[in-house]
């Protein structure tokens, strides 16, 4: 459990804007995922960077949670404070030479594309089917069908618990594929916004790359709860291969299933423990490891207690 003296101190401050003991498979795109402790909705970048610093300075841990995708939360749940990230505000500036885009964490990457494209801008077609918010995306660097957010960030506003708010270049991320510094180092800050490059096309046109990217992911990737592709691809390769290779597609742990539409995806049939994915998830690793000699890396993150 959170301790007594945090919860008491959230109590006081947040009153009934303090939620407890509320499930995590009813916030992650996996549905999986034990109780929270305790939990706040953060719905104004402002009050993100407010909810931290607070925390920061009582000691308290959490973590951030937006579309909730990309993420294995334990069957037991959270002793953090968790901070649902609902900050969605957004402004198009499409009167300049470059046009642009500055939108608050909490959109989510397809809520973007669709209202860039009935404003006839592209650039962002990729993102139209990638799950999960802005925020998640920034700092991982998602992408799909040939774009990725290193391509389109121009820069973020994020909140340092050491160094307060600062703005950052796309430089300082320090992007790799899947991956930032933020990432890598795990450094203490919270993304609060992201200024976006988008380019002048039409309604039309966009909605056609949009359209086409959605039927080809429908068409090899599978439906249900999962929580998107669970290995990064090694240099050279496809993690899907490698999986399919070590005769692994369609294996079953209680009801998670590696998919037999895309080995790189573990698929939620229902009521699915974070437990039995975290096993197929070993399964996978030490199969492909001894078939080729390749060390998975996972893309996606395990938070919660083990």
């Amino acid at each position: 459990m959170m301790k007594p003296e945090n919860i008491t101190y959230l109590r006081e401050l947040y009153g009934t804007g303090l939620q407890e003991n509320i499930p995590l498979s009813a916030y992650t795109s996996a549905r999986i995922g034990g109780p929270a402790d305790a939990a706040l909705i953060a719905r104004s970048a402002d009050e993100l960077a407010e909810i931290a610093m607070r925390m920061w300075e009582q000691e308290i841990p959490f973590i951030i949670i937006g579309g909730g995708s990309n993420l294995l939360v334990s069957d037991k749940g959270l002793r953090e404070l968790l901070i649902i990230n609902r900050a969605r505000g957004v402004h198009f500036n499409d009167n300049v030479e470059s046009p642009h885009l500055q939108s608050e964490s909490g959109n989510t990457m397809n809520d973007l594309a669709q209202k860039a494209a009935l404003l006839g801008l592209g650039g962002l077609e990729w993102t139209a089917t990638v799950p999960g918010s802005l925020g998640g995306a920034v700092y991982g660097n998602a992408g799909a069908f040939n774009g990725d957010m290193a391509g389109n960030l121009v820069s973020i506003d994020l909140v340092h618990r050491h160094f307060g708010r600062q703005t950052w270049p796309v430089e300082k991320m320090e992007y790799t594929y899947r991956s930032s510094i933020l990432k890598r180092q795990h450094q203490p800050v919270v993304i609060l916004s992201a200024e976006l490059s988008v380019k002048r096309s039409s309604p039309e046109a966009v909605r056609q790359i949009m359209e086409r990217n959605s039927a080809r992911r429908r068409s090899t990737q599978p439906s249900g709860a999962s929580m998107g592709s669970i290995f990064k691809n090694p240099p050279g390769d496809y993690a899907g291969r490698l999986i399919e290779g070590s005769g692994l597609k369609g294996k079953r742990v209680g009801n998670a299933e590696i998919s037999p539409m895309h080995a790189n995806f573990i698929v939620n049939h229902g009521q699915t423990s974070a437990n039995d994915v975290k096993e197929l998830i070993g399964l996978v690793r030490q199969e492909v490891s001894q078939k080729f000699g390749i060390e998975l890396e996972l893309e996606i993150e395990l938070v919660g207690e083990w």
